[in-house]
């Protein structure tokens, strides 16, 4: 196995970033997963990460950054005070769900891993469907972030964002062909029993095995909307 095989993967648990595992994980790739506990409302996330790692036999750690909960409180994903917003994401009503700095926070905790574990790259999913209202996914973040991963160690590590042409549809197209076990992921805002199928990205995610013609295995709240009612109030992603 070469250096450069060796990754230290951001993992939550979530549906992007489990197709990303079994896709690296089959192109030959030494895989190293990263969760981490910043005190998110759904951290049930990290129950599913645990759980589908162990199954696909790949190393896998959680970061407990849960005591920085309460700096990053200002939105509904790290606040009890704050709901989370349904419908589409649409600039109005999901600047709730950004959470300070999230990705910053995430890629530099992954990139101290990566150097003292000997990994030569850090990989995230992000995705061509990232959205703008959230600063921290757009390209000149990364790529700032990238220049900067290069210069904090004497070693160069590089950040791998393989499905970053990609849409969730072709994301989870892939997934389809690796076989993932979808219904064992997480999206959830709420972080309740069931997926509540109402949130931006509940929505995100049917609307995606939609697109993709892949069924959708996730159990979904009682109350939540059909895919055909989505399709009819024009809840698609353009």
């Amino acid at each position: 196995m070469t250096e450069f095989m060796k990754t230290v993967l951001i993992y939550s648990g979530g549906l992007d970033s489990t197709v990303l595992l079994a896709h690296m994980k089959s192109a030959g790739y030494e895989v190293y997963a990263l969760s981490v506990n910043y005190g998110q409302r759904h951290r049930c996330e990290l129950e599913k990460a645990t759980e589908i790692c162990a199954n696909m036999n790949i190393s896998h750690n959680i970061a407990d950054l849960s005591a920085i909960q309460p700096l990053i409180a200002g939105s509904s994903l790290t606040s009890p005070h704050i709901e989370v917003a349904e419908g589409h994401y649409t600039e109005s009503n999901m600047k709730s769900t950004v959470v300070p700095n999230r990705n910053m926070i995430l890629l530099a905790i992954a990139t101290g891993h990566a150097i003292s574990i000997g990994a030569a790259e850090v990989a995230y999913a992000a995705h061509s469907g990232d959205h703008a209202i959230y600063p921290d996914c757009r390209n000149e973040f990364a790529d700032a972030m990238s220049a900067a991963m290069q210069l904090c160690d004497w070693k160069y590590i590089a950040l791998n964002r393989p499905f970053v042409n990609w849409t969730k549809a072709d994301i989870v197209s892939r997934g389809a062909e690796l076989e993932v076990p979808f219904g064992k992921t997480w999206s959830c805002y709420k972080g309740e029993a069931l997926h509540c199928g109402r949130c931006g990205t509940c929505i995100e995610r049917r609307e995606a095995f939609d697109l993709a013609g892949v069924a959708d295995p996730t159990i979904y709240a009682n109350n939540a909307p059909s895919i055909d009612s989505l399709r009819a109030n024009s809840w698609r992603l353009t």
